[in-house]
């Protein structure tokens, strides 16, 4: 990917406005993937938008999709940022709970209606993949209540134990009524790069290319250059990164005393025991988690740990939360 970057970088033509919806072959790029891993048949410019980051495209999804007081329903948990679009364009955010007991999984066939469904798996932060049967209710309830459904895939492919990625648009149905989103940043590291498709209905994706039509010109064309060597080249990296997120996870697990939530992304999900919390944790052994209640009415009690750090910081936790949930237990 940076030896890519490079070589288009020194190409004097490259430093103009590229195309505002993308270049055709970075779509195509993330068509052939989807195909190729996922097993969905896309059409790069009618069922493709190139956008400069998932994390923004979750409130410009919002935006496209529900007019001033509409309801938008996200899960509970979920991401922090999930509250940010609704906010921006004027709806109202309701929650749908996920059940532990049933694999951390909504009960979408008894979820009201609204303009919008967000769904996130594998789930950050419940670091579940999805559960059986989850993305067809997500299909009927669009089909009930005629709303879109939008699922953010950021942590598609970094599955534990075996799991294949799995993508909502394989679902039958399912692009007739919703879009995936799709991020550079998880599963090729390329964070700070700001590289994000949305993917599935066509006019979902008309939308959002509209959008970027009045907000924006196009992103640099050596970014897509080496977007499409990460997407076409070896993918020994991502399988490595995998590796090593599932390795220190095993880690931490090994340590606590009730078995931790993580079937996939770079966090776990852990149950913190009473008396246990957060801030105990930060003051007492120097660990800092995010607090549970940082992503909605159920996360308390919980809280949400990164494997993004070295193997010998994952150590060093490990050892500090084994101590502090023996000494709660005592």
């Amino acid at each position: 990917m940076v030896e890519a970057l490079r070589e288009a970088v020194l190409d004097p033509g490259a430093h103009g406005y590229a195309p505002i919806r993308g270049l055709a072959r970075t779509k195509e790029a993330i068509a052939g993937r989807y195909r190729d891993l996922y097993g969905v048949s896309l059409d790069p410019e009618r069922e493709v938008a190139l956008v400069p980051s998932a994390k923004s495209v979750l409130a410009e999804l919002a935006l496209a999709l529900c007019e001033e007081g509409d309801t938008l329903l996200v899960p509970d948990p979920y991401y922090p940022d999930y509250p940010s679009g609704p906010a921006l364009a004027g709806a109202t955010m309701a929650t749908v709970p996920l059940r532990p007991d049933h694999g951390w999984s909504p009960d979408l066939d008894s979820a009201p209606a609204a303009a919008a469904l967000y769904l996130n798996y594998p789930s950050n932060p419940c670091a579940v993949c999805a559960p059986a049967g989850v993305f067809d209710a997500a299909v009927r309830w669009a089909r009930r209540t005629g709303g879109a459904v939008v699922h953010d895939a950021a942590y598609i492919d970094l599955v534990y134990d075996g799991r294949r990625p799995e993508s909502f648009l394989a679902t039958a149905d399912a692009k007739e009524v919703g879009v995936e989103i799709f991020s550079m940043s998880k599963t090729y590291g390329m964070a700070g790069w700001r590289i994000g498709f949305v993917l599935g209905n066509a006019e979902i994706v008309e939308r959002i290319n509209l959008f970027n039509d009045h907000t924006r010109t196009g992103m640099f064309a050596p970014l897509q250059s080496a977007t499409v060597a990460a997407l076409e080249g070896s993918q020994d990296s991502v399988d490595e990164r995998v590796a090593a997120y599932e390795r220190r996870r095993n880690l931490i697990a090994s340590v606590l005393p009730e078995p931790p939530v993580c079937e996939g992304t770079f966090f776990m999900w852990v149950r913190l025991p009473e008396g246990l919390t957060a801030e105990r944790l930060l003051a007492e052994e120097r660990v800092a988690v995010s607090p549970g209640e940082g992503f909605g009415p159920s996360g308390a009690g919980w809280a949400r740990l990164s494997l993004t750090v070295s193997d010998e910081t994952t150590q060093l936790a490990a050892e500090r939360l084994a101590r502090a949930f023996a000494t709660v237990a005592v």
